[in-house]
């Protein structure tokens, strides 16, 4: 095939340096100039250590305070626990033994697990869930994105072991955000800096199966099992996190024995899944599919203002030859713009089909006319000229962007491509300073919920920035937030139907794919699973044989 023969060309040509949805943070205290876990001047140990597992990260897990989104989301879920937890049979209990929801959904009373301390000695208890809500809390500006900080109307230690937590409306995601690694985890209040976390911690101390002993930045950092840990204690006593920026020399140091797991959708590509899938001595694991991936564009654009043209470049794309070419089928063809298997979102759609009669047709009809000479359409003396950023650290994205804009010229539609370093790639997206970006829903669990809830607010992604142009924009975010509140299954529906078809119909989003998280590791890793949220790794659940 032509085009995987293009595409694997252009693969070799970058590094796969890419960001897990968020950031990571300082590893705090522990910091040593050392450059071998051993002290010996090599890069680990030389011997198979049967509960010890050596992981690998693509950068330093920098900060892992709890309360902000900074830090490594595997290593603060290694350290911190909150009140529940995602399991695939839903929410279930964690620091909270169970828990009481009022008739009116507005009030949750939390009956907290006794016997439980931080790894510091520090009593677990319904007051040190009220110190860390109010720690949270206090940096509201940071975390106003959340619904449930939003609609937060008080909380308090009721008793030692009760604690309650009122809401100004009723809403349906609360546990969820509860669940996830942050921002409502629990650090020691030992580690508060002035009675808070907002300005940073004095340690990293949580109630976790794991503690951070090391960390040599930029190299690795050592966690051991929490000796005084309340539950039953992981298999593996010690997990070494190495970092190794590059891709080929992560696939490397796992093939000679470095390492023994590579975990992550942006950790690893298609080529080399499929290369260790069938390596002897390795396995591989796939995940079911959990979030899209999608182009978003930005309606506030002079030429993307017209949702013909919206619509057009969504017939323009063969998402299954990205899904092939690129992805070698390990990623599926997604034609809308969250799964049907999300919640709320089995919704009637007529999917967007690949034709590029029908964006030809569309664009005729917004009245862009070919010009024979250059192969480029004009409207009133402009070419159609879009400009699309991507993250020049990631490989898919570049290669993505060289895909489509080969494939906009069989339109007649000039797409211009710049890549840009990461950070200013994402401030560029919040700021909405685009006309076409790379976007993602957030997947499981967020999914519907976050992902369309970070659409009211602005310099949360582009999403916001993106819809400004719509007519039914205010409409549009009114209606997420009735979902939110809703306290009818049939209404709460109902108001998603008119989310996922207006957004739908607008065509502000391309969706391209269906992303699926993956592994690859030495046969003697064994449970290698993954979590409903994309985001962990379930190291505490893997063991040596």
């Amino acid at each position: 095939m032509l085009f995987k023969n293009k595409i694997s060309k252009l693969l070799v040509m970058g590094i796969l340096l890419i960001s897990l949805l968020v950031g990571c943070s300082s590893g705090g205290k522990g910091e040593t100039s050392s450059s071998d876990i051993n002290g010996n001047g090599n890069n680990g140990p030389k011997e198979i250590n049967t509960d010890e597992l050596i992981y690998v990260n693509f950068r330093d897990i920098r900060d892992l305070n709890p309360h902000i989104y900074g830090g490594e989301l595997f290593a603060q879920n290694l350290l911190f626990e909150g009140l529940v937890m995602i399991t695939d049979e839903g929410i279930q209990p964690w620091l909270a033994k169970d828990w009481d929801i009022s008739d009116d959904g507005r009030t949750y009373t939390f009956h907290i697990r006794q016997g439980v301390t931080f790894s510091d000695g520090h009593k677990f208890d319904a007051h040190a869930v009220e110190a860390n809500m109010q720690a949270v809390y206090d940096n509201y500006d940071r975390h106003g994105w959340l619904e449930s900080i939003r609609l937060l109307d008080s909380f308090s230690a009721i008793d030692e072991y009760t604690f309650e937590m009122k809401l100004k409306e009723p809403y349906y995601p609360l546990l969820t955000e509860l669940a996830v690694t942050r921002p409502f985890r629990f650090i020691s209040p030992n580690c508060f800096i002035n009675g808070t976390t907002k300005d940073g911690v004095d340690g990293l101390i949580g109630t976790g199966k794991y503690v951070l002993t090391e960390n040599h930045i930029d190299q690795y950092a050592i966690f051991d099992v929490n000796p005084t840990y309340w539950g039953e204690k992981p298999e593996i006593s010690r997990i070494i996190a190495k970092v190794i920026p590059d891709n080929q020399i992560r696939a490397l140091a796992l093939e000679k024995g470095e390492i023994d797991i590579i975990f992550g959708t942006n950790m690893i590509d298609a080529e080399t899944y499929l290369e260790f899938s069938q390596k002897e001595g390795f396995a591989a694991s796939l995940s079911n599919p959990l979030a899209t991936r999608m182009l978003i564009m930005n309606s506030t654009d002079e030429i993307l203002s017209d949702v013909n043209v919206r619509q057009a470049i969504n017939a323009a794309i063969n998402k299954e030859e990205i899904s092939e070419g690129i992805f070698n089928g390990l990623e599926t063809p997604a034609n809308r713009l969250l799964a049907r298997t999300v919640p709320y979102c089995d919704v009637d759609l007529e999917d967007y089909i690949y034709s590029l009669d029908k964006a030809n047709s569309l664009l005729e009809e917004a009245g862009w006319k070919m010009n024979e000479t250059t192969g480029i359409r004009e409207k009133d003396g402009m070419p159609l000229d879009v400009q699309m950023h991507y993250n020049a650290d990631s490989v898919t994205e570049k290669t993505i962007s060289e895909y489509l804009q080969g494939e906009m010229m069989e339109i007649g539609l000039k797409l211009t491509i710049t890549g840009e370093e990461e950070q200013s790639y994402r401030d560029r997206m919040k700021a909405g300073d685009f006309s076409i970006t790379f976007n993602i829903s957030w997947g499981t669990p967020y999914d519907p919920h976050s992902f369309l809830g970070g659409m009211r607010m602005p310099a949360v992604y582009g999403d916001y920035a993106a819809q400004q142009g719509l007519k039914e924009v205010k409409k549009l975010h009114d209606t997420i937030l009735k979902a939110f509140i809703s306290t009818d299954e049939i209404q709460r529906q109902a108001y998603y139907d008119y989310i996922l078809t207006y957004l739908h119909e607008e065509a502000i989003y391309v969706p391209l794919t269906f992303e699926r998280n993956r592994a690859i590791y030495n046969e003697k890793v064994k449970n290698v699973t993954f979590n409903p949220s994309q985001y962990e790794v379930p190291l505490d659940k893997m063991y040596i044989k």
